[in-house]
């Protein structure tokens, strides 16, 4: 990652050839780095005797693992039409003479719900059994059901035991695999046909603009009124504003039940898929990135609540980027203590923290025990000296810390690529304070951070962050949790003039972004919540006959003159609070809450009306008059799958009378469990369609209707249709994890960083 403002979210971007990622033109041979093998062996990273097949493991091609979405009911069937019909048929397939392994659930993941397989790219394109088996990936991808993810891409949400109440932010976050994990982990109470709308909140954090909108493509597959999405340096996070909860008329500093730290690394880890690294690794490159990575833990800390936990991963085997930064992190706060996470995901294998380390400059000449002895090496002036810090190196004490509590995830270990994880907890009271010397300085802060100008550190105190902030000053005295939650008195102002107020408060002009508060220009438009009386939204509830409990007062609209025009979003309650307490062009949101109602064209001389989006049907279907839902068959079911505007002359009756009589716009449709003809429907399943004059749509997109074909009848039945590509291409979305998802190395920025959704 490089240093010019985009701290907290972004892969490195150094140019790298052709062949990085093409195992199929790098030979074994050519997988050597002596710089690596000397490091590291060095450190003791893995016992002798495993160091070979630690070494073979890396030169192997990483496999392709998924999981399926636990949040939906849907999940369980899913999975056992994987177990029950793909992996039977193909436990015999051969390609150009050679037996190639069915898929095979990863032991250590809950319920059996991820996968993994090792099968070459062009098997997939060119055996026929699995390119069925190809083609089902993407369609259930794009609808949410399946991700694809790295197997240790999906340890640290895990380890954050996220429930749907908790306040949960993710610090770096895009592209968002373990973003989705988190949003399905808030969404556990979900049912086959219905969303919950959870009182927590997910805050999803990136420092590159660009990437906060692959994040948010990539969430838009579990719509969710629960998430936030903001664009800002993770190491200098603000304090957001809601309102107390003893005293609404008051606002207090947000904290955290839950943080994901999965913070840019460099990424050796990755080595499997991200050949380049093993011709430009050098020691420097965790070295440079160790400041950077403890300033996000150590603002972590600050914003996380009593009882709270932060899991702090990298897709690092660098002690010094993962060991030395959270020892690091704990002398500086002995409120905090690492978590014995041993009994958690007992299939696991993984090896314990390091306790003893030696750090080494560019030359990998010499090893240094501890800081004072590099320092007697250093002459003056030496450049090396100012990127080694005291901290590069196990603190005195460091046997207090428990850092054998840290996980490493190993190649050789089950068949995955390097990992580190290491889960934090807050006390109220703190911990072994003197024997963990919290009165000493976790390092020299003052002069390793970036230099901060006065306004954007006004910024930050005023957003809530304490005076004695690590981000601010040198010294970090441990911090009392009821200091952490700062009250300021606000107007009071009747409810029913809450949202329009919000309008001028929340949504000033926009402004020139100040050093430090996220990469690239920000252009969002404002978020103003619509009052309940709106003559727009009690016509749009009217025609959809939604139930009087709909949470209208969450709906908000996306433009300058906050009208309700083409698009309505829907947040939760909390989310709405910080909405409307906190700038958004402060917090650069990017996002907020889902898309739940658009507008819709409805022919020549006819009004245009609301219809209910097919991905938020799940959420309105508990407001939804049950009187108003039609039921029908797979017959039906088969003929809008088939075309795109049937006329209702061909459906079969019932189905056909009711659809003739009912008005134009917007309805819902059921479809019971049930089987005919070799299809079969293993739950119900609710759709929205629109009705014109003489035909009907089925409301879901061509990825979806492909997806839910597969599932139902055995094939995609659906009839052809151009249209635009979407943001990411299904190449991207199935199997290149490449492009977006779990790149190691990216081009065109300094430090060779890499994030840890790997």
């Amino acid at each position: 990652m490089g240093r010019n403002n985009k701290r907290g979210g972004r892969r490195g971007n150094k140019p790298r050839d052709d062949t990085y990622h093409r195992s199929d033109l790098v030979d074994k041979a050519s997988m050597n780095n002596e710089r690596f093998a000397t490091y590291y062996q060095t450190q003791n990273i893995v016992p002798a005797d495993q160091w070979e097949p630690f070494l073979d493991a890396l030169r192997t091609p990483l496999p392709t693992t998924f999981r399926v979405a636990g949040s939906r009911q849907t999940a369980q069937s899913l999975n056992e039409t994987l177990r029950d019909t793909h992996v039977p048929a193909l436990s015999n397939v051969v390609f150009e003479e050679q037996p190639i392994p069915p898929p095979v659930q990863i032991p250590w993941y809950p319920d059996g719900l991820a996968w993994q397989f090792n099968v070459p790219k062009k098997v997939l394109r060119k055996s026929p059994e699995f390119k069925g088996f190809h083609s089902f990936l993407v369609f259930e991808t794009e609808v949410g059901n399946i991700s694809r993810q790295e197997a240790v891409s999906m340890l640290p949400p895990l380890f954050m035991e996220v429930e749907p109440h908790h306040k949960v932010m993710d610090m770096c976050a895009a592209p968002g695999s373990k973003t989705a994990q988190l949003l399905e982990a808030l969404h556990a109470q979900d049912t086959l046909t219905s969303t919950s709308i959870p009182s927590g909140l997910l805050l999803a954090n990136d420092s590159d603009h660009k990437r906060t909108h692959l994040l948010i493509h990539q969430s838009a597959r579990l719509p969710s009124p629960a998430l936030m999405v903001t664009n800002l340096d993770a190491s200098i996070y603000p304090g957001l504003k809601i309102p107390s909860a003893s005293n609404p008329q008051r606002l207090e500093t947000l904290l955290f039940d839950r943080i994901l730290c999965d913070v840019p690394c460099s990424g050796d880890g990755t080595m499997r898929k991200n050949l380049g690294i093993w011709k430009s690794w050098q020691p420097m490159d965790g070295n440079g990135l160790h400041g950077l990575q403890l300033r996000i833990l150590q603002r972590a800390m600050k914003m996380l609540a009593p009882h709270g936990r932060i899991v702090y991963s990298t897709c690092s085997l660098n002690p010094v980027e993962n060991e030395a930064v959270v020892a690091c992190a704990l002398k500086s706060n002995p409120d905090f203590h690492l978590v014995d996470v041993s009994a958690k995901l007992p299939e696991l294998q993984r090896c314990p923290g390091l306790t003893v380390w030696r750090p080494t400059d560019r030359s990998l000449k010499t090893t240094y025990d501890t800081y004072e002895t590099f320092l007697e090496t250093c002459e003056e002036g030496d450049v090396i000296k100012g990127k080694m810090t005291r901290g590069h190196w196990p603190p005195e004490g460091v046997e207090l810390l428990d850092l054998p509590r840290c996980i490493r995830v190993y190649p050789h270990l089950q068949d995955t690529g390097g990992f580190f994880v290491a889960v934090l907890e807050r006390t109220v009271a703190p911990l072994r304070d003197k024997k963990r010397g919290a009165e000493e300085p976790a390092d020299d802060l003052e002069s390793k951070k970036p230099r901060l100008d006065d306004a954007v550190e006004d910024e930050i105190v005023e957003a809530g962050a304490p005076v004695d902030d690590p981000l601010l000053k040198a010294e970090i005295p441990a911090e009392d949790a009821a200091s952490a939650t700062a009250e300021v008195e606000i107007v009071p102002e009747d409810a029913g003039s809450a949202t329009v107020k919000a309008k001028t408060s929340t949504n000033p002009a926009p402004r020139r972004v100040k050093k430090g508060e996220g990469g690239g220009s920000f252009k969002e438009h404002p978020y103003t919540f619509l009052p309940s009386d709106d003559a727009t939204l009690a016509s749009c509830i009217a025609r959809l006959h939604l139930t009087p409990d709909f949470p209208s007062a969450n709906v908000l609209v996306r433009n300058p003159e906050g009208d309700a025009a083409r698009s309505l979003y829907i947040t939760n309650a909390l989310v709405k609070a910080v909405v409307q307490n906190n700038d958004y062009n402060r917090i650069r949101l990017t996002f907020a809450g889902t898309k739940v109602f658009a507008k819709q064209e409805a022919g020549r001389g006819v009004d245009a009306q609301f219809r209910v989006l097919g991905e938020a049907l799940p959420l309105v279907l508990p407001y939804t008059d049950p009187a108003t839902i039609v039921d029908a068959d797979l017959v039906v079911l088969r003929t809008l799958v088939e075309g795109h505007y049937p006329l209702c002359a061909v459906f079969p009756e019932p189905f056909r009378g009711l659809m003739t009589d009912a008005g134009s716009g917007s309805h819902i449709v059921r479809f019971p469990q049930s089987e005919l003809n070799g299809a079969s429907l293993s739950h119900d399943v609710i759709l929205p369609i629109w009705k014109s004059n003489v035909s009907l749509t089925l409301m879901i997109d061509k990825k979806a209707k492909s997806a839910l074909s597969m599932r139902v009848f055995g094939k995609d039945i659906t009839s052809p249709v151009k249209e635009k590509p979407l943001v990411v291409s299904a190449d991207d979305v199935e199997l290149d994890e490449d492009a977006g998802e779990e790149d190691g190395v990216a081009a065109g920025e300094e430090d060779d960083a890499v994030m840890a959704d790997v």
